[in-house]
């Protein structure tokens, strides 16, 4: 059983934005330290950032507008507070406390993930999709009916009729689908709008991936300040995540789908 929700979701939009200005940050300083929330809806974006980097609030408006629209962008840019950012001034060392577990994705979740980004391809609206065994649950706003029943004859289309969707009808937070982006693996911490010094990133990256390399489950735990995890430098970890972003075209992009 297994819930996604496609990158037009107020919740994705939310990470997306929130995605975007860490990459913004990320064009100003190689670390940058920042933390990134954003409550969108109802034609407003509150936007609170934390962080080390010299962020121009017009920049970070143009992010928003980009995004979600002509909403009213309504941004908070604060310092990250100097005990914090002073535990990372010598090395790279694990930013937060956390425990963390990588799950490989069974076919359910590999075969749903396929349908959320081929029904996305063409209707680019917000959309949620449930898959239990044989049932799957397609909630896709501003499509047609008959047309997605021609291509999923089996399916739960739209269950209480048509929809609009998007941040006009429903408020997003970011880091709310946490079991879209992370399946079985999710854990406290969430993914989006934070550097890679936060182990919510860089230690999700890394347990999942190395589950789906074993094809079992992982199980970590780690301290702030913490210089190593699983046996491995922390600075290494914090290297494999910045690889695994770049791959997928950097954090903003990585906000779209999540893990998977």
């Amino acid at each position: 059983m297994i819930e996604k929700v496609n990158p037009s979701h107020p919740d994705k939009v939310a990470d997306r934005i929130a995605g975007a200005i860490v990459d913004l940050a990320y064009t100003l300083d190689e670390n940058p330290k920042i933390a990134v929330e954003v409550l969108i809806g109802h034609d407003i974006c509150h936007v609170i950032i934390e962080t080390t980097a010299d962020l121009n609030e017009l920049e970070v408006q143009e992010v928003v507008h980009r995004i979600a629209g002509p909403v009213v962008p309504d941004i908070v840019i604060v310092a990250q507070d100097k005990l914090l950012a002073d535990n990372q001034a010598d090395e790279v060392r694990c930013g937060d406390n956390g425990i963390f577990k990588g799950v490989p994705l069974t076919y359910e979740q590999k075969h749903l993930s396929e349908i959320a980004h081929a029904i996305y391809e063409k209707y680019t609206s917000d959309g949620k999709y449930i898959l239990d065994g044989d049932r799957l649950i397609i909630c896709q706003s501003n499509a047609p009916t008959d047309e997605l029943q021609s291509v999923y004859p089996d399916a739960e289309i739209n269950p209480l009729g048509d929809w609009s969707g998007g941040t006009d009808v429903d408020t997003g937070a970011t880091n709310r689908k946490l079991g879209s982006d992370m399946a079985d693996s999710v854990t406290g911490g969430g993914l989006h709008g934070k550097d890679l010094s936060k182990a919510d990133v860089s230690v999700n990256i890394y347990a999942f991936l190395k589950a789906q390399e074993l094809s079992e489950n992982v199980e970590l735990c780690c301290a702030i300040g913490d210089t190593e995890i699983d046996g491995v430098p922390y600075s290494d970890i914090v290297e494999q995540a910045r690889k695994y972003i770049q791959s997928v075209g950097g954090f903003e992009k990585f906000a779209e789908w999540g893990l998977y």
